[in-house]
């Protein structure tokens, strides 16, 4: 059984490897040309913390409620609560304490923060008790956890969340959602108590899971496309050149959709912290996206004056 100090229990039990998702709070920074501006990337960084702090809680409420069935997982029979080296009353003052810090910072930032991290939380909650046991609105419930942060993240450096914003942020995490399903089937595929550690796995066979990452891969590529070409877009940054990241989005979701079918990580995070050729792609095409909203009308004119 593994050991460790009370802190180290308590921080295992809020998961700091899945605060990763919570990058997503930045974004707004970047998409609103806001790079250069210190107060925005405090703002953007301090409602990450309150994410990361809501997190925490949403995983130790979970795993009180998961802590049966996660002593069938592989990999999660190792969690804090479920290998008993933290008690439920813990987790629970755990939980408290991490809820109230979350929305205590965001409102520091902006009341409409505070308002949309009750909202995570709530979504949350409802996710534990009662959706995640219902095929296909599990998935929507985490997309739209994901939607939440991304007009968090826009709220705290006043910037009137996009509809594309929405639109990208809840196509893209549907997909990821889908993976981690898809995930999940491998990893506990064949194994009689499968559906004893999450209801949706007897229905989300392979190849219905293979089909709806499919479609939530297609839909999101194509909303990324629509948004890169459209006039608001191009207006903004002073050019279309965001459409021709295209390449690097389309390999980054299909790795990603390829490694999830082979069960070769058990959750998008693990995923996207250990897999090399993914990280590469993601990080060349956020360098280029940082380059074309900075400079993309300067390059614009150096292409036609060399060409």
């Amino acid at each position: 059984m593994p050991s460790g100090s009370w802190l180290t229990r308590w921080i295992r039990l809020g998961r700091p490897r899945q605060w990763t998702k919570n990058v997503l709070v930045l974004l707004p920074v970047i998409f609103a040309q806001r790079v250069a501006d210190g107060s925005a990337w405090a703002y953007a960084l301090a409602a990450a913390g309150a994410f990361c702090l809501a997190s925490g809680a949403v995983y130790a409420f979970n795993d009180i409620r998961d802590r049966h069935s996660d002593r069938l997982h592989p990999r999660k029979k190792d969690r804090p609560i479920a290998s008993g080296l933290v008690s439920v009353p813990q987790a629970v003052s755990f939980s408290l304490l991490t809820a109230t810090a979350a929305v205590a910072l965001a409102a520091l930032l902006h009341p409409l923060a505070a308002g949309l991290i009750v909202a995570y939380l709530a979504l949350q909650m409802v996710y534990a008790l009662s959706l995640k046991r219902r095929m296909i609105a599990d998935v929507i419930c985490i997309a739209v956890g994901f939607v939440l942060r991304a007009v968090t993240g826009a709220v705290v450096i006043d910037a009137a969340p996009s509809p594309w914003l929405i639109v990208c942020t809840f196509t893209l995490c549907l997909f990821l959602g889908f993976c981690k399903r898809r995930a999940e089937v491998t990893t506990m595929g064949g194994r009689p108590e499968a559906g004893a550690y999450r209801r949706t796995l007897a229905g989300y066979d392979p190849e219905l899971l293979t089909h709806l990452i499919t479609l939530s891969a297609g839909i999101a590529i194509v909303s990324f496309l629509l948004y890169a070409v459209s006039s608001e877009t191009v207006e903004r940054f002073g050019t279309v050149y965001l459409a021709y990241t295209l390449p690097l989005v389309v390999y980054a979701v299909c790795r990603f959709a390829m490694l999830s079918m082979w069960g070769r990580y058990d959750d998008p995070a693990e995923l996207i912290l250990r897999d090399r050729a993914f990280q590469l792609s993601a990080g060349a095409w956020l360098a280029a996206v940082l380059a074309i909203i900075q400079w993309g009308p300067y390059i614009r004119d150096w292409i036609a004056r060399t060409w």
